[in-house]
């Protein structure tokens, strides 16, 4: 087979990416230029590659710069309603290959990189991750943002500006060891300091109850400086902000009470003050009580909510003035969407603002705030869920306790007057929950306080509906709302997969990249005999090129005619990498049993990290690594199997991953995932998928036919069964030979002979309390593995199945998710309007 042609070369190819117009080429050669000119130091005058990557980025940036001073002037002209989407975590990656697209100049700069002799995909390799997130809720953020752009939605991003992302994943020994993610070492080109907009943000003191309400008083002041960084639509000029906040000691930090010799104490404590923006908790899908954690939720809310009253008062561009001084209009102008619980406390600090600072009544302030708010909940595990102990309220934030203490009182009065004599319902709903200590329940205090509550994926709003808020729906039907997950077809296929995104074009043109259900037009070429063979190309030379990577990485060749299996994501109990280790085992075993049988040679792919506090987590990537140990180093086994432990997963590294995949892994327990996007990004570059019925797996069944996907397992109302029957792990161990022979290995020290015990604990968790059923859904795990194996010996079919999935994938865009919100919940109707060029008058 010919080498596959570079990305360089192929991006030349793709016509969606922009003509490489003479003049935007001299243009970016120009400015590419000159910035080195001034990137470069007076003693220094050989630049390096990071110089380089500077130079370009900020050669990239100038063409983003005029269009978004543009937009916020057309914002400030037509003053639309204006959508706040508050997150704690905003996982953005990297910016520069993702900008160049949005504006059409990737093969401008390509060329003119080309001319001076460099090398594009080198200096994007340089540019760090921006891992302000933990996984699927932080990229789902980012996603959003994207679209809302491209949707031409006056849309602002709020967050924090952590100095410290998600930790740099190590693997020593095979143990995950948690390096600090300083991303800002050398400066990010993407973001503008915005000291004129700094704002004063309060905790601890006392509040005192006066004649005029109640006062605030004796607080400690932290300063939100906020950064800005442009998010660009897709050919729309439209580019949006999203802007994240920064801790700042003030001046007079601990220097009021200033004595003769504590004045360089002082000076030191101003790092108490700074560190709530200074690191980013590592925690997906657990809650953990930290002070330091409500003081960042709070932060977040209480310097956005000044910044968007602010906004909403001065209507003229530029000016500071207020201009508007009734809040009658505010839900007309302002949509805040809280994604999960996390900036939950947005709803006490809109109360405070509109009662203790403007003077409205409570009944006033609480309509506001309920039209003005909606929430989105992302998990429907126990131990995700925050709930906040009243002590700690009470020292950080007083008044905001009482707030919510007058909330729930009108709250319970009203469950009282509905269902009188309920007491167990007036318990279930209370926002305090009883015990020691008392604690606030988040997720009720967002359901009762705003207008919307949606899930992410139909199966997990209707379990949201009948169990996790189930006395709220029955009070409130009207609230609950479903709002499938998406991705960004930018980001997720033309980015990472221009090979497949040029096959696509030149069949059905590029509408799709801005409408992805016209991928359904490709379904007529699942029998083109031309089609398929170019499917299966970009296939084959996206896996080539994954394997140099591996080679280059890990010093692990890899055969790219194997079937890449990979399970990518955050690693827990409840996504059950733990049945994929089994099915390597098992395969392992049938190989050692009998090596002359003929099987379809696998590479087994397991990346991820586990929160550093997660003991059961690490131990299952010791076990990944360990069993990769054996196998990889096995010569009876050879080329049949490898498992690999993907390092360092993020989002760089699954746009490189994802296109290179035939086989996507979404075997959680079903009821447990509440939606995915993995899923989706899979489905999309051409991976089938194995899974099980949940999350939006569900839906992506749905939509290409359950036949289409290789489904196992207990459904949702099995496991409900079984939860009723009780779960007995040890009656699978004893009934299934090949599971008992894995789980013995594990169990005996094969895989760990120098620490014969190692992974006691893990089996002892399998085989007596794992409330995640691997057992109960292995065997039939094992069978669909088995299907999956027969198919991909037919390559015809197998990429004509590949074909049907790619053309289902049109629902899972976030652009379809955005304009779900926008018209349901938000109020506001998306706009194919370009805005005019810097260069052309409004």
């Amino acid at each position: 087979m010919a080498a596959p042609l570079s990305d360089q070369e192929k991006r030349k190819q793709i016509s969606v990416r922009g003509i490489a117009g003479l003049e935007d080429v001299a243009g970016i050669k120009r400015d590419f230029n000159r910035h080195l000119h001034f990137t470069l130091v007076k003693d220094r005058n050989v630049a390096t590659p990071r110089d380089y990557y500077f130079a370009l980025a900020h050669a990239v940036r100038d063409h983003l710069v005029g269009r978004w001073i543009r937009s916020q002037q057309y914002y400030y002209e037509k003053d639309p309603k204006r959508v706040y989407y508050l997150s704690l975590e905003f996982y953005m990656g990297r910016t520069l290959q993702n900008t160049m697209i949005n504006l059409g100049l990737q093969n401008a700069c390509d060329e003119a990189l080309y001319q001076l002799g460099l090398d594009m995909e080198e200096l994007e390799e340089i540019e760090e991750d921006a891992g302000l997130g933990n996984g699927g809720l932080g990229r789902l953020a980012a996603c959003f943002l994207d679209s809302m752009a491209t949707l031409g939605l006056a849309a602002y991003g709020y967050g924090i500006r952590y100095e410290f992302g998600i930790f740099n994943q190590k693997i020593n020994n095979g143990w995950q060891v948690e390096e600090a993610d300083d991303w800002l070492r050398y400066g990010n080109p993407w973001e503008k300091a915005r000291p004129e907009y700094m704002l004063p943000v309060h905790f601890y003191g006392r509040v005192e109850r006066t004649e005029g309400g109640a006062k605030w008083l004796d607080t400690q002041v932290v300063l939100a400086m906020p950064y800005d960084t442009p998010v660009p639509g897709y050919r729309n000029n439209t580019v949006n902000t999203m802007r994240l906040w920064s801790a700042k000691a003030p001046n007079d930090f601990k220097l009021q009470n200033f004595n003769v010799g504590d004045y360089i104490e002082a000076v030191l404590d101003r790092n108490l003050a700074e560190n709530i923006s200074r690191v980013l908790y590592p925690n997906d899908n657990f809650f953990e009580g930290k002070e330091l954690r409500l003081k960042q939720e709070y932060f977040v809310v209480a310097a956005t909510l000044q910044d968007i009253i602010r906004r909403f008062k001065s209507s003229k561009f530029g000016c500071r003035d207020p201009i508007r001084t009734s809040f009658e209009t505010f839900p007309d102008k302002v949509a805040i969407q809280l994604n999960d619980t996390h900036p939950a406390l947005a709803i006490p600090e809109l109360m405070r603002i509109l009662v203790d600072v403007e003077g409205l009544d409570w009944d006033k302030a609480w309509d506001i705030t309920r039209q003005t708010c909606a929430y989105t909940n992302h998990t429907v595990l126990p131990e995700a869920l925050e709930r906040w102990p009243v002590f700690m309220f009470e020292k950080l934030l007083p008044r905001h306790l009482l707030i919510i203490y007058d909330i729930n009182q009108r709250h319970l009065d009203a469950i009282a007057a509905r269902f009188p004599g309920d007491t167990d319902r007036l318990r279930r709903m209370s926002l305090i929950e009883e015990g020691q200590p008392k604690r606030i329940n988040m997720a009720h205090l967002c359901v009762l306080g705003s207008h919307a509550v949606n899930g992410v994926a139909q199966i997990h709003s209707d379990i949201v509906k009948k169990s996790v808020f189930k006395d709220f729906h029955e009070m409130n039907p009207e609230k609950f709302q479903n709002k499938t997950n998406g991705i960004t077809p930018r980001r997720w296929l033309l980015l990472c997969n221009p090979g497949l995104a040029d096959v696509i074009v030149e069949r059905i043109g590029e509408g799709f990249l801005t409408d992805l259900q016209q991928l359904r037009n490709v379904l007529k070429f699942t029998n083109d005999d031309a089609f398929i063979r170019d499917i299966a190309r970009v296939k084959k030379e996206n896996k080539i090129k994954f394997s140099a990577f591996l080679n280059q990485s890990y010093d692990l060749a890899i055969d790219p005619d194997s079937m890449f299996d990979v399970q990518v994501k955050r690693i827990h109990e409840y996504k059950r990498q733990l049945l994929t280790c089994l099915h390597a085992v098992t395969l392992y075993n049938r190989i050692k049993l009998d090596p002359s049988r003929e099987i379809v040679p696998r590479t087994v792919m397991i990346g991820g990290k586990a929160a550093p506090g997660y003991h059961t987590a690490k131990l299952i990537i010791k076990l990944v690594t360990s069993i990769g140990q054996v196998i990889n180093n096995d010569l009876a086994v050879g080329n049949k199997l490898k498992v690999v432990f993907l390092e360092n997963y993020r989002v760089s590294l699954a746009e490189k991953v994802i296109p290179a995949a035939d086989l996507s892994e979404q075997i959680s327990t079903a009821g447990t995932e509440a939606s995915g996007t993995g899923n989706m990004k899979f489905m999309l570059n051409g991976a089938l998928t194995i899974g099980t019925m949940d999350g939006a797996t569900v839906e992506m069944a749905e939509e290409a036919g359950e036949e289409n996907l290789f489904i196992f397992g207990m459904r949702v109302n099995d496991v409900e069964e079984m939860d009723r029957k009780g779960y007995n792990a040890q009656e699978y161990y004893e009934r299934l030979p090949e599971l008992k022979l894995a789980i013995d290995q594990i169990q005996n020290g094969f895989f760990s002979p120098s620490e014969p015990h190692l992974f006691k604990d893990l089996v002892h968790m399998l085989l007596n309390h794992d409330r995640f059923k691997v057992f109960a859904d292995f065997e039939d795990y094992v069978r669909c593995q088995e299907k999956v194996s027969e198919l991909y010996k037919n390559p015809t079919e197998w990429t004509k199945m590949v074909i049907r999935n790619i053309a289902a994938s049109g629902k899972f865009s976030s652009d379809r998710t955005i304009t779900q919100y926008a018209q349901e919940i938000w109020g506001v109707e998306p706009s194919d309007v370009t805005i005019p060029p810097p260069n052309e008058p409004l």
